[in-house]
């Protein structure tokens, strides 16, 4: 049985950079010129200029509030907020509307989500039967799964979601190799097979997503012969990394250019340092440039063991979006980014909100080896002049603060 899905998996790291970044400026320049919202962000840009990661990082990150905000203001006349380049007709089969309420396209490009490879890491095979229990209503997940699986060379059973006595007795009687769907969802409908007395022999693997996927769970799965692996993928970019059997990280997608960002801010972290994923998406028909995802992750060192050569993620780490309201007023991590560009000394630093209702106290922490006089005293005052709020300056070494991506930390007790 094949390793891999194709030979892009195994690449040398050199050559796989070179072509995203020999595809970068294109991609640039076809968001410009045909999606209104590219045009407007990237005004003065010039694409061919754009071929590294350093001029990359120098781009503005567009995150999803803003894709949502687009999406409002132009309501009345282009749903997508400028950020298509497809119009209604043959050449966009599909639209979805995910929470927000956001709507997506989908174009006619076989595994336009680029699913099919997460599946091949997972087990699937061409000629094989897949229950696919994501939603096929509003959201895109059935479909970007469905369409992967078809490009895999799969069958497909639309389960969707609910009707769980109905789901155990197709797979019962059409016996397919495996289970696509969130893995909470599949754990309801191997209890409720259990309670009916319905064994499930042909379910060997899964391929999840949607939700955490815990080892515990993955645990319980293969104690019932079930083989669980997830991938992460959202309603904007389609698959962005995935589960290998080595279960040692999740691999980025060939299809796209991931950077880890502080917080609040489009600065790439330092290589392993928790911060916001920001995605670059070769996708021409919604050509995402350096868009947010919300979602915090950092990168593994290495490559990964299967031999795919691909940079390794550690999965979702939690939500980037830490803004807080602290006595009336919300403080977000861009505004704390603001205060320590001012002072190159600082390396890192975090704001904690401690104290009870209508009592809150605020500690900046700042790493830094700077002991000069006075640069508390100066921290303090570009703080209250970014935040209008007065807080207090901490200052400790390098390394001091945790690994784990918070610019904002609201340590109030809510009791």
């Amino acid at each position: 049985m094949t390793t891999f899905y194709d030979a892009l998996e195994t690449r040398d790291p050199k050559e796989r950079e070179a072509a995203l970044m020999a595809a970068l400026p294109a991609q640039i320049a076809n968001a410009q010129q045909h999606s209104k919202a590219f045009a407007e962000i990237l005004d003065g840009v010039d694409a061919a200029s754009i071929t590294s990661r350093e001029a990359l990082a120098r781009l503005p990150v567009t995150r999803k509030y803003e894709l949502l905000e687009r999406q409002q203001k132009e309501r009345g006349g282009n749903p997508f907020g400028g950020f298509s380049t497809l119009a209604f007709g043959a050449a966009m089969p599909r639209v979805f509307a995910s929470p927000g309420t956001i709507y997506e396209p989908e174009g006619t490009r076989k595994d336009y989500w680029r699913m099919a490879r997460a599946m091949y890491a997972a087990g699937f095979r061409a000629g094989e039967l897949i229950h696919n229990s994501f939603s096929y209503h509003f959201v895109p997940a059935g479909s970007m799964m469905e369409t992967g699986a078809h490009a895999l060379g799969c069958t497909v059973f639309p389960g969707g979601t609910g009707q769980t006595e109905q789901q155990v007795q197709a797979m019962a009687e059409l016996r397919p190799s495996g289970y696509i769907g969130t893995p909470s969802f599949l754990k309801i409908i191997i209890d409720k097979a259990g309670e009916q007395g319905v064994p499930l022999p042909s379910v060997t693997k899964a391929l999840v997503s949607g939700e955490a996927f815990p080892p515990s769970l993955r645990d319980w799965l293969a104690e019932r012969g079930v083989a669980g692996y997830q991938c992460y993928a959202t309603a904007d970019l389609g698959l962005i990394a995935y589960e290998t059997a080595a279960r040692e990280g999740l691999v980025l997608d060939e299809g796209v250019i991931v950077e880890i960002v502080r917080p609040g801010t489009g600065d790439p972290v330092k290589e392993g340092e928790v911060g916001e994923l920001v995605i670059t998406t070769l996708n021409p028909d919604y050509p995402l440039i350096r868009f947010g995802t919300g979602d915090l992750s950092a990168v593994l060192p290495g490559p990964c063991p299967t031999g795919r050569t691909n940079t390794r993620i550690k999965g979702w780490m939690g939500r980037a979006d830490q803004t807080t309201k602290v006595r009336g007023m919300f403080v977000h991590p861009g505004q704390i980014a603001n205060v320590i560009k001012r002072f190159p000394q600082v390396e890192r630093a975090r704001l904690v909100v401690t104290g009870e209702m209508a009592n809150d106290q605020m500690k900046l922490i700042v790493e830094t080896t700077e002991t000069a006089p006075g640069l508390s005293n100066q921290l303090a005052e570009a703080l209250r002049e970014v935040t209008k709020l007065r807080g207090e300056v901490e200052m400790v070494m390098p390394g001091t603060l945790p690994n784990d991506g918070k610019v904002i930390e609201d340590a109030r007790s809510y009791q």
